[in-house]
């Protein structure tokens, strides 16, 4: 398996770069860009899968309330390159902000991904944006897409927040590598559209992890920091 990953060179890009067993490709800046659509098509041929984890947080980012164009037409872009080469998945870097976990609204049950979402920023409307242009791709394009609601992936792979609500969606590298495997590998996702949510089975944990793919989060952090 063929698989294209861009923005390869940021903290899930480069597990998932170490960690996957399958033939990947690199594609992040300087040299290549997410807003050239006739180079992301180029790079994209001959790929089984794209993993599109590209996004600028210049003045975007869900502690603000700015919004960065950029990211919308990267968006765009990769779901276009995409169809054009005959690329037939697209996993696209989804959050946990598409739907505020910082507060539970009254709720009892876990957080479903196909509730619908109250972003918390306008980075996570954004990012429910990525979902509704996947659906649409899925829909009218045939392109199989899965959309993840990444957790809090760090570098050194240790939940460093004090904040309970951040710890409650830390995701490990092993966890996080895994869902993508599996993501990638499956033979069929169900309507060619799904939202999963990507965190470990962490203590507190507020959402439905539930999903096609057979994953089953392994690690988990605890609600006290250490």
């Amino acid at each position: 398996m063929k698989i294209l990953i861009i923005g390869s060179s940021g903290v899930i890009g480069s597990l998932l770069t170490r960690r996957l067993a399958h033939t990947i490709t690199e594609y992040d800046l300087p040299h290549y860009s997410a807003l050239d659509r006739d180079q992301l098509v180029e790079a994209a041929r001959g790929h089984d899968v794209i993993i599109n984890l590209a996004w600028t947080f210049k003045n975007d980012g869900f502690m603000g309330d700015n919004l960065n164009t950029d990211n919308v037409q990267m968006t765009h872009n990769v779901y276009e390159a995409a169809v054009l080469a005959g690329v037939p998945r697209v996993i696209m870097a989804s959050s946990v902000h598409a739907d505020r976990f910082t507060r539970r609204r009254g709720q009892h049950e876990p957080l479903r991904p196909f509730d619908l979402p109250l972003p918390d920023s306008p980075y996570g409307a954004s990012k429910v944006l990525v979902e509704s242009l996947g659906r649409y791709y899925a829909d009218s394009k045939n392109l199989s897409v899965v959309c993840i609601r990444f957790g809090g992936v760090t570098p050194d792979d240790t939940p460093h927040s004090k904040l309970v609500s951040e710890r409650q969606v830390w995701l490990s590298h092993r966890d996080c590598s895994e869902l993508v495997r599996l993501c990638a590998e499956a033979r069929d996702v169900p309507y060619n559209f799904t939202i999963v949510y990507g965190i470990s089975a962490n203590e507190g944990l507020l959402h439905d992890l539930s999903n096609p793919f057979g994953w089953h989060p392994v690690d988990a952090t605890t609600l006290n920091a250490t």
